[in-house]
């Protein structure tokens, strides 16, 4: 059986890489379902994607309030 996607809401572009394909979150509904914060990368044409995560709205504001709550100074990541 096929997957099928809408892309319901686009969200924002979190980065973008040289081969056209950019790290979005949108809200996507996944086989005709109710839709979902999504986070993954497409192309351009948002026919081609790479694997990510899908969130439902509880867990966004759980993901939101744990980001809010971290000191981006104390991550050891460049």
């Amino acid at each position: 059986m096929a997957i099928t996607f809408e892309i319901v809401k686009h969200l924002g572009v979190l980065s973008e890489y040289r081969n056209g394909f950019r790290k979005e979150i949108n809200i996507v509904s996944w086989n005709n379902r109710n839709g979902k914060v999504d986070i993954r990368d497409w192309d351009e044409d948002h026919q081609r994607m790479r694997k990510g995560i899908t969130l439902t709205k509880d867990e966004f504001e759980a993901l939101r309030n744990l980001i809010c709550d971290i000191d981006s100074d104390s991550l050891e990541i460049e």
